[in-house]
């Protein structure tokens, strides 16, 4: 699916991501955990191509950046992010800003078939938007644009989607929510390899197979999520004492082993 090798990414004279090297294969289910600034939203630009490795080689869907086109390659990745939900035009529908997602563009610029129009909806209410149909973009809720977003990014049915923080801004129940969808979604599209990046523990989902820990620029750690999310995993990665406990449904609940 991509892989980097010995990447390095340097900004105003600071290294951003230092020496990573990281293969995801096919079909692969990835959390990627990190705290703020540590370099999540820079590795993901990265592997779209909208920012350059100043080291390293970086391999996404068997092309070698570098030597092949970007914007051919970026129709078979879908990236769900907040800068993108900014660009977004506020008097399109639900359908229409997802049926853009099929040509990768901010806006609906072609005839709005009936055709195109009826597989819009079926993708969004494929993600759990049916009760969006019809909805002006502009009056949605946050957990509401994110659930389009993502109905958008499928309607190319990219060979990769990037969850780039898309519970950021949601409340308790709307978040629930999300997970909720994005959860089934990783269950039940195969074909798919996810990367959700976060820095929340408690987003990272039963789904997830893989993890990556990432930290001041450098991966910590990856490998199996079971391996990974552990206390003691954990606890060296934030350096505090981190409590974890496994919930029946599989979820993973994390605490601080002290009080404020």
């Amino acid at each position: 699916m991509f892989e980097f090798q010995n990447v390095w990414f340097k900004k105003q004279g600071q290294w951003i991501l230092k020496n990573i090297n990281w293969q995801v294969k096919a079909g692969e289910r990835w959390g990627i955990l990190g705290l703020n600034g540590s370099g999540k939203t820079t590795l993901m630009q990265l592997i779209n191509g909208y920012m350059w490795a100043t080291k390293g080689q970086i391999t996404v869907l068997d092309e070698v950046f570098g030597k092949t086109s970007l914007p051919d390659l970026r129709r078979s990745i879908g990236w769900v992010s907040s800068a993108l939900q900014q660009r977004l035009y506020e008097h399109e529908t639900a359908e229409e800003i997802v049926a853009s997602g099929k040509f990768a563009t901010i806006g609906l610029h072609v005839l709005a078939t009936e055709e195109l129009m009826n597989e819009a909806k079926t993708q969004l209410i494929a993600s759990g938007g049916e009760h969006l149909i019809g909805k002006k973009y502009e009056v949605c809720s946050q957990g509401q644009r994110q659930l389009i977003l993502i109905a958008r990014a499928l309607m190319a049915e990219p060979k990769l989607l990037i969850l780039d923080e898309p519970c950021t801004g949601l409340d308790l129940v709307a978040k629930r929510n999300l997970l909720n969808h994005i959860d089934i979604l990783a269950r039940h599209a195969p074909q798919t390899t996810l990367l959700y990046i976060t820095h929340h523990t408690e987003e990272l989902l039963p789904s997830f197979d893989k993890m990556l820990l990432l930290k001041s620029g450098e991966i910590f750690a990856k490998g199996a999520t079971q391996e990974l999310i552990t206390k003691d995993s954990l606890s060296a990665f934030f350096e505090e004492e981190i409590n974890v406990e496994l919930q029946k449904d599989g979820q993973v609940t994390t605490y601080l082993n002290r009080r404020l």
